[in-house]
C-alpha cells in the first residue's frame, strides 16, 4: 500500500463523492418514478449542476459527508494499491461510479441506467488508454471478454431464478466484469464468487437479528460491487500484468 497514492485517492475521492452527491439524491427515487427535481424541505427546483445543499433554503442532498467518505476510502484503497499504474484511472472512475450506485441501491432497490450505462463507453475507454500505455492491447481484449461473462452468467442466473437478480444487475455485473477481466480470469471468478458470499453472510446475521424475513427483497448491488473490490484488492497490480 502506497500511503502517498492512497492520500490522493482520498482526496480525490472526497471531491468526486462531492460532486456526484446531487445526482444520487435525484436518481434515488422507486422504479418507474420521475427523478427529484424539487427541495423536500422548499419545494424549489433543484439546480443542474451539482450540489450538496437547495440554493433556496439550504437543506442538505442526502445525508452530509457520507458519500464522500465512503467515496474517498474506496479510492484511497484503490490507488494505493494501484496507484502509478496504467489502470489507475479506469479503477478510480469504477470506484466512484460503484460508491454511487451502491448508495442509490440501498436506498431504493434500484441501479439507474442513467448511471449504469453512461459509464461503459468512459470505463471501455479508460481501458483502451491503459492497455495503449502499457503495450498490452491483449490484456484490454481479456477485460472485455470478462465483461460479457460477467454479464452473461448474472443474466443466466437472473433467467434460472426469476426475481432474485434484477436488469440492473447484470448491468453492473458487466461493468465490474470489465476491471476484473482486466486483471485475469481468476479475478472474475473470485469477484463474482464473493458477491453472493457477502451476501449471503449479511442475510443471515440479518435474518438472526430479525432485521429482515425470507421473504424481504435485498439491494444485491453493493454486495456484487464489494465482491469485485475485494478480487481487485486481492489480485493487486501485478494481476495487471499476467492473466
Amino acid at each position: 500500500m502506497n500511503l502517498v497514492w492512497a492520500a490522493i485517492g482520498a482526496a480525490a475521492g472526497l471531491a468526486a463523492g462531492a460532486l456526484l452527491r446531487g445526482l444520487v439524491f435525484r436518481l434515488s427515487v422507486p422504479a418507474g418514478a420521475p427523478d427529484r427535481v424539487a427541495c423536500p424541505g422548499c419545494a424549489a427546483g433543484l439546480p443542474r449542476r451539482p450540489a450538496l445543499r437547495c440554493p433556496q433554503c439550504g437543506q442538505a442532498l442526502g445525508v452530509p459527508a457520507v458519500l464522500e467518505l465512503a467515496t474517498a476510502a474506496v479510492l484511497a484503497l484503490l490507488c494505493g494499491r494501484f496507484g502509478g499504474q496504467p489502470l489507475t484511472l479506469a479503477l478510480g472512475f469504477l470506484g466512484a461510479v460503484g460508491v454511487a450506485l451502491a448508495a442509490i441501491d440501498l436506498s431504493v432497490q434500484r441501479l439507474p441506467d442513467r448511471l449504469t450505462l453512461p459509464a461503459y463507453p468512459v470505463l471501455i475507454a479508460l481501458l483502451a488508454v491503459a492497455a495503449v500505455a502499457g503495450h498490452d492491447l491483449a490484456t484490454l481484449g481479456r477485460a472485455l471478454l470478462g465483461g460479457l461473462v460477467m454479464a452473461g452468467g448474472y443474466l443466466l442466473l437472473g433467467l434460472v431464478r426469476p426475481g432474485q437478480l434484477g436488469g440492473g444487475d447484470v448491468k453492473l455485473a458487466g461493468l465490474a466484469g470489465l476491471v476484473l477481466g482486466w486483471l485475469g480470469w481468476r479475478a472474475v471468478l473470485t469477484g463474482a464468487a464473493l458477491g453472493f458470499v457477502l451476501a449471503g453472510v449479511t442475510s443471515l446475521a440479518l435474518l438472526a437479528a430479525r432485521r429482515v424475513t425470507l421473504r424481504s427483497a435485498i439491494s444485491f448491488g453493493p454486495y456484487l460491487l464489494g465482491g469485485a473490490l475485494l478480487a481487485i484488492l486481492a489480485e493487486g497490480p501485478a494481476g495487471a500484468h499476467f492473466p
